[in-house]
């Protein structure tokens, strides 16, 4: 179906465009003061002293089950709160001067207000050789030269009063490091729950400054390359200055609707960054293409007021129109995380799509202002328009003169890359996020080496029965199970008791899931919640099998219609959801070769836990599927606009590739810079996004955009914009047209 021009001069997005044209300085001055307001609300909240930052959380993906249900009576009820931990490595555990300095700051610390227990081995009567001293030696062993102190507070604390006990035990702890006899290899360090999710989220910060440090700048460089100019390649980082912190002061509100994991600022923020460096891309190109279109040839300086509205007023009706579907889109891909229950899947999705609407604003708005402030400069080196030939132009010529070679030959090797995916193994991982190397991450590490009864039980089991009932039901029930090594029971308090039970074969191996499936089908008489890693992960791979049908059925039904809206084709839209689909499997099979089989490891700065983090493959669907459609809009618009002019399908897919393939291919260059700062940072889960988004950008920009949809556009001819007669009659009515 044809319509004649694409782009009515009278349309909406045409008037707004004369707008932006007609008063940039204002349009730019409501930016600049939401911008500042916005980094006010982000870095000071509102008068009430804490930043964004301040009110992170971190954790592992949870959502509403039985384990959820166990760590909640766990926190509702404990009489204790989590503690603070001090592991001393190469001292004689038999000297008398160690065991009186222990002695005397296990009784110094009992003196903290708040402090509830304070254990070491030189507590009990015969100290070390005591059996209940066992726990607290390092291997259980006398030679081993290690102990373990822990202190536990008060569940009652507020949170001024625990953070004041917790820091009081601390150098507590630091004064005892220092007086421990011992020859220069004795060594201390201190850890716990509060110290690891501090030094989560102080990572979660400096990643995002590497992040911001890798993006910003080489973006910059780059588009000066690209637009051969200062002024044009700084339209598009005003654009993204100003949604990145609209974007901020959007997540400092949504602190107060849910809590917000650390992780997704850096997801969120780094992904609104990259959409709106490519709107900005796409606008400020487009704009200079107009403008040399009513140029004729002339001199820029030559411009009246009325040809630089008319130029943004087109571009903003065409390059604009891109965008705002672009936005949509990619914002119905992130309400697809909408569906699920776990709080991160949310919390992404409800960020993400306020992101991302804030950069698609910034795009039809401040962009287009400032192309309108600096139109003279934007032609400064040349009024003439580009050439319709050249390298992508002939790109697609050469395939369209083999497309029954090219389109068998991309698909196989986009499935190759994705057969990783059939052993993708999921994982939750913990103080595993931290690199090797940082404090907490070593802390935890040699906490479950040498010290297994006091790290996290492979099992914890909340059952609502008094302490003997709980001991009969672990001695009878889950000793005897194939796998259990020990099991301990505490009374919880309220008439709830807690069970731990530990295996030798690691949280999340065969053997620990075959367990926590058993335990769960057990009935000893009484209620049960098992709770654990694995039980965990159980719990949110089981939630994403329920939700995930409805999540994608959502996602695509929205993207269908709304390509089918812009394009009047149903062809167009089923092989668009196709395509993209081969390419996030492929960058999902990728990511799953790097990180579970831990290749590249080196080269990355990673450590392999042998899994994928569970969070990335929904998160890849979500912000993969986005931009992917990003880019098919970027390509299929200017074909369709080319198309509709009265061109045979073949040369308006020539056409189109030459027009927006340089662009594609620039965008494409620039997030993947820009998802290089996530894969620069050191925390798993954000090394992990960004290299499966990168990937499937660099996939999706190349092998789908530049050979799979000229080799199907050739293959499908005319039938690519066919629909049936009632759709094409209904698009001719109700069809979104600029």
């Amino acid at each position: 179906m044809r319509n004649g021009s694409p782009a009515d001069r009278h349309s909406l997005l045409a008037r707004w465009g004369g707008v932006t044209a007609r008063h940039p300085w204002r349009i730019a001055l409501v930016w600049l003061v939401i911008t500042i307001a916005a980094a006010a609300v982000a870095l000071g909240g509102l008068g009430t002293n804490q930043s964004l930052f301040d009110r992170l959380t971190s954790g592992v993906p949870s959502v509403p089950g039985e384990s959820q249900t166990a760590w909640d009576l766990i926190d509702e009820h404990e009489r204790e709160q989590a503690g603070v931990l001090l592991m001393v490595e190469g001292v004689d555990l038999t000297s008398p001067e160690v065991a009186q300095a222990a002695a005397g700051t296990a009784a110094e610390v009992m003196g903290i207000d708040g402090v509830t227990s304070a254990a070491n081995p030189y507590v009990f009567p015969d100290g070390p050789n005591d059996p209940r001293a066992r726990g607290l030696i390092a291997d259980g062993a006398l030679d081993s030269g290690g102990f373990i102190m822990v202190t536990r507070f008060d569940s009652s604390l507020d949170e001024q009063h625990l953070t004041t006990a917790q820091s009081s035990v601390r150098s507590a702890y630091e004064d005892l490091g220092r007086t421990l006899p011992g020859d220069p290899e004795v060594s201390t360090s201190i850890g716990g729950r509060t110290l690891l999710v501090d030094e989560i989220l102080n990572q979660v910060q400096e990643d995002f400054r590497t992040g911001e440090g890798i993006a910003l700048p080489l973006s910059f460089i780059l588009m000066v390359f690209v637009f051969g100019g200062f002024i044009a390649a700084g339209m598009p980082i005003l654009g993204a200055v100003a949604s990145i912190v609209g974007g901020l002061a959007a997540l400092y509100g949504f602190t107060y609707a849910f809590d917000l994991d650390a992780s997704v600022v850096n997801v969120v923020t780094l992904f609104g960054l990259a959409l709106s460096i490519d709107y900005g891309l796409l606008i400020v190109s487009r704009a200079r293409e107009e403008l040399r279109v009513v140029a004729r040839g002339r001199p820029a300086a030559g411009l009246t007021d009325t040809e630089i509205e008319t130029a943004i007023s087109r571009t903003v009706a065409t390059a604009g129109r891109t965008v705002f579907f672009s936005g949509i889109t990619v914002a119905i891909s992130l309400a697809g995380l909408m569906v699920f229950n776990a709080s991160y899947m949310r919390a992404v999705g409800a960020a993400g799509m306020s992101v991302v609407l804030i950069a698609m604003l910034a795009g039809i708005s401040l962009v287009p202002a400032m192309c309108a402030v600096a139109a003279n400069r934007l032609l400064a080196k040349s009024t003439q328009t580009a050439s319709d030939h050249g390298l992508f132009s002939k790109l697609a010529g050469w395939v369209h003169r083999m497309p029954w070679l090219v389109f068998p030959v991309t698909v196989g090797v986009l499935i190759v890359f994705a057969l990783p995916t059939l052993s993708m193994q999921l994982t939750n991982s913990r103080y595993e996020l931290l690199p090797v190397g940082s404090s907490q991450r070593d802390f935890f590490d040699a906490l479950e080496a040498h010290y297994p009864q006091l790290g996290i039980a492979e099992a914890t089991i909340v059952v609502e029965a008094s302490p003997d009932q709980a001991a009969a039901y672990a001695k009878n029930d889950i000793e005897p199970l194939t796998g259990v090594a020990t099991v301990s029971v505490d009374e919880l308090g309220d008439g709830f008791s807690v069970v731990s039970v530990r295996t030798d074969e690691g949280s999340l191996s065969p053997v620990t899931n075959d367990l926590v499936e058993t335990l769960r089908a057990q009935d000893p008489g009484f209620e049960t919640w098992v709770a654990g890693q694995s039980a965990d992960l159980a719990d949110f791979t089981e939630e994403l099998k329920a939700k995930a049908p409805l999540a994608i059925a959502s996602v695509v039904s929205a993207t269908f219609l709304l390509l089918f809206l812009m394009t009047g084709s149903v062809v167009i839209p089923i092989k668009a959801l196709i395509l993209n689909v081969l390419s996030l499997g492929a960058s999902l099979g990728i990511t799953t070769w790097i990180f579970q089989n831990g290749h590249l490891s080196e080269l990355l700065g990673f450590t392999s836990t042998g899994a994928v983090e569970s969070m990335i493959p929904p998160l890849v669907f979500a912000l993969g599927f986005g931009l992917s459609m990003d880019y098919e809009l970027f390509l299929i618009s200017r074909i369709a606009e080319v198309y509709r002019s009265g061109v045979s399908s073949k040369r308006a897919v020539e056409l189109g590739l030459q027009r927006s393939g340089r662009i594609i291919t620039s965008a494409a260059l620039l997030i993947v810079i820009v998802f290089a700062g996530f894969v620069a940072g050191k925390m798993l889960s954000i090394k992990q996004t960004g290299t499966a988004l990168m990937i499937a950008i660099l996939l999706d920009a190349s092998i789908v955009r530049m050979l799979l949809v000229p080799a199907t556009m050739e293959l499908l001819g005319d039938r690519n914009w066919w629909a049936p007669a009632p759709l094409r009659r209904w698009h001719a009515r109700h069809g979104l047209s600029e």
